[in-house]
């Protein structure tokens, strides 16, 4: 019977829904994070009889035919964009982009990489990087006399020294926008690398092109909203128990058939 693998499919397809709820509810604190949704589509449709065929017994047309559906896959698990909230830390190396943009990264390899995970940190060298340890890029490194630093809204970073009052300037941060940002494909630890479907990076200055600004002493939140997510997690267990009732259905139905005399 059909039904045995039409109903696998809707299990197997709640389990993904699952399984990307809790990778939400896993991230509800990383910085930055934004939630992902599973999507899915039908699969194959068995034409037992088209729609607009001719009827043999008469001749008239099939207004809809005979469509039998085999079940569910999964179409995508996109990331719903979304901008999280600012939360103040009062950290020098810290900063939110407030906007669609993303600070490149150098990963060890050489290739570029892109987050929104604005904690920063200053390596052994004075070099500005990631959590990880990654080099932002382009790089900026802060001497070690400098006693303090300061990051305005358009990336420019200035260093502060005893012997003057007036900042120097370090460097400047740049933002990467993208035509399709749900096209990044995730390599975990905050960073994304470009695809065929994201499009090449465009590289500007903070304030410019649509890309936000910086805002120093502040991270972004995950914009995972808990509440919404237990709400999907109640749905998707109850679209799992009553896919297994189908099989346990179907089951009962051919032990039926089976014991026929």
């Amino acid at each position: 019977m059909r039904a045995l693998k039409i109903a696998a499919t809707g299990m197997s397809a709640q389990q993904l829904r699952v399984e990307t709820i809790s990778n939400n509810l896993a991230n509800m604190n990383t910085t930055a994070y934004n939630a992902r949704r599973a999507e899915f589509a039908d699969l194959h449709y068995q034409q037992v009889s088209r729609a607009g065929s001719v009827n043999a017994s008469d001749g008239t047309v099939l207004p809809t035919g005979v469509q039998v559906g085999l079940g569910v896959r999964p179409a995508a698990v996109s990331v719903h964009l979304s901008q999280g909230a600012l939360q103040q830390t009062n950290n020098d190396l810290d900063v939110a982009i407030d906007g669609k943009g993303y600070l490149e990264v150098t990963l060890p390899s050489g290739q570029t990489a892109y987050t929104r995970d604005g904690s920063l940190k200053r390596s052994a060298e004075g070099l500005i990087v990631t959590n990880d340890g990654f080099a932002v890029s382009p790089e900026i490194t802060i001497p070690d006399d400098a006693k303090s630093i300061s990051i305005n809204a358009e990336g420019e970073v200035y260093g502060y020294f005893d012997e003057t009052s007036a900042g120097q300037l370090l460097g400047q941060l740049t933002l990467a926008g993208f035509t399709n940002p749900k096209g990044l494909e995730a390599i975990g630890s905050n960073l994304f690398t470009e695809t065929e479907a994201s499009g090449p990076a465009t590289v500007s200055t903070a304030g410019e092109d649509g890309l936000g600004t910086l805002r120093q002493g502040y991270l972004e939140a995950s914009s995972v909203d808990a509440v919404r997510e237990v709400t999907e997690l109640i749905a998707a267990q109850r679209g799992y128990e009553m896919n297994a009732k189908v099989i346990s259905a179907v089951d009962q139905m051919m032990g039926a058939t089976t014991q026929v005399r």
